[in-house]
């Protein structure tokens, strides 16, 4: 059962920043779901849009990413750990994830800004102020999976070395 619910943890907690995520990209370049990404969401809302692709785009991330934690958290004779007890650190991930999209976000506007990135391609507009706005939305969501598959690995490391350490403290308290 604490694996079904570590599984759930991962899951509503990647749809949910995904959600929230895409409220912000989606108003800063609505562009970049509506033309960028393929029409299955007939609608220029950004509300909706933010909705519809934070649960499409993420869902499978938490999937993902549920299995090795729940391994890292449960397999082996090990100490094991409840969901409750790997979701303050899945939540410090999602924050380290949401600094990265802001910083990366930033960054990608300003390089698009100042030339150093190329924006000829982007087609779908004569406008440069849109283009920067499409780069650093492109910027942000990169950045937010990167972060969230580095920070995953590196999260299910430290959880399985957590559950080593208590097995080591538990082998001295018994001896």
């Amino acid at each position: 059962m604490e694996a079904f619910k570590i599984a759930v943890t991962c899951i509503i907690a990647a749809v949910l920043y995904g959600i929230i995520h895409d409220q912000f990209t989606a108003r800063i370049c609505i562009e970049y779901f509506t033309i960028f990404h393929p029409p299955i969401l007939h609608t220029q809302s950004p509300t909706l849009l933010a909705i519809g692709w934070g649960i499409l785009a993420t869902w499978w991330v938490g999937v993902f990413f549920a299995v090795p934690m729940i391994l890292s958290a449960r397999a082996g004779s090990n100490p094991t750990l409840r969901a409750s007890e790997v979701l303050p650190s899945i939540a410090f991930l999602l924050a380290v994830m949401a600094a990265s999209a802001i910083f990366f976000g930033v960054i990608g506007y300003m390089l698009a800004r100042r030339g150093v990135l190329a924006t000829d391609w982007l087609t779908f507009t004569a406008s440069p102020a849109l283009r920067y706005r499409f780069m650093a939305d492109w910027w942000a969501h990169t950045a937010s999976y990167g972060t969230a598959f580095v920070g995953g690995v590196v999260l299910c490391v430290m959880t399985y070395r957590r559950r080593l350490g208590q097995g080591a403290k538990a082998n001295v308290i018994s001896e």
